[in-house]
């Protein structure tokens, strides 16, 4: 299974992290181990932990990482949990700082590619989405989710500006019988958009990111995770996010750029009051995106942008 996800961005995100051999190293969206991997054959005696929410996908990790452990002669950690536990977690490991902490963020190929996971419109599978396997899942949201909140989830977290008429066609499909798979909720959606809009590509990525959001607290999670993860550095250690679409680059851009920013008083002050200094540097003025070759070898990281920072204090 580890072999069905290709990391984005591998060289530009592993060098950018400045890997020292014997440091302490947080992948919080391990996956399949695609960074992972690289960042652990860069150590010798150093740490390397590793977050994922999917079981699959810990599983996966373990029997990669396990033998570069032992080759290599680092400690490896696999945390079967979300990101935002950062802070709680290197607590009970006894770990007090990390140099480098890396945030791939999204679903992943595996989750995409799984038609039993839910997360795709192109396969039929049950309504599902769940990154854990546990809990709320996307079933419950179209389903149950009054109409009012749904159509908000789908403009906040899709930014999809049929989201009234999509809502109301899955308000009229639900009260005949249950929205059981993807491919329902899929036809429903192509039905309540306009011809054109079908005509020029597949309606359905917006509602079912909006969705998939809903269903993991992916936003939250992020906004949560950014700060314990910045928390956890020592001075001068990194943190890089990959982001893949809009919603959460935005967020990512925004907290980089107030941990970046120093004084906040008005420019009309003669001095500066407030005292404040910035908390970290941006390594990348601009985020950095896919190449040509790996635009063509690697599709999915066509949307793919990654910021890194260090922190300064």
């Amino acid at each position: 299974m580890a072999e069905k996800h290709i990391p984005v961005m591998p060289t530009e995100t592993i060098e950018r992290l400045d890997i020292s051999p014997d440091g302490v190293y947080v992948d919080c969206t391990m996956g399949f181990a695609g960074h992972s991997s690289l960042i652990a054959k860069r150590l010798k005696g150093g740490r390397l932990i590793g977050f994922d929410r999917d079981p699959d996908a810990c599983a996966a990790a373990k029997e990669r990482l396990i033998p570069l452990s032992e080759q290599n002669g680092f400690k490896l950690d696999i945390i079967n949990d979300r990101f935002s536990t950062l802070s709680e977690a290197l607590d009970m490991l006894g770990v007090q700082g990390v140099d480098g902490v890396l945030m791939d963020l999204g679903v992943s190929s595996y989750q995409l590619d799984t038609a039993r996971r839910g997360f795709s419109y192109h396969e039929d599978a049950p309504l599902d989405m769940r990154m854990s396997q546990k809990g709320l899942s996307a079933y419950d949201v179209v389903n149950e989710y009054p109409a009012d909140r749904l159509r908000q989830i789908l403009y906040d977290y899709g930014e999809e500006k049929y989201a009234q008429g999509i809502v109301y066609g899955i308000e009229r499909a639900r009260a005949e019988k249950p929205i059981a798979t993807t491919l329902e909720l899929a036809e429903i959606i192509k039905r309540n958009v306009p011809l054109k809009v079908r005509r020029e590509k597949n309606p359905c990525k917006k509602t079912f990111q909006a969705i998939r959001i809903e269903v993991n607290s992916e936003l939250d999670e992020l906004k949560s995770g950014l700060d314990a993860a910045f928390d956890a550095l020592k001075v001068g250690g990194r943190l890089a996010v990959i982001t893949f679409h809009s919603i959460e680059d935005r967020i990512v851009k925004n907290r980089f750029k107030e941990l970046c920013t120093g004084c906040t008083c008005p420019p009309s002050f003669p001095v500066c009051v407030c005292h404040k200094t910035p908390r970290a540097e941006a390594i990348n003025k601009k985020p950095i995106i896919a190449g040509e070759r790996e635009l063509i070898d690697n599709p999915r990281s066509h949307s793919a942008k990654l910021r890194i920072i260090e922190k300064l204090k």
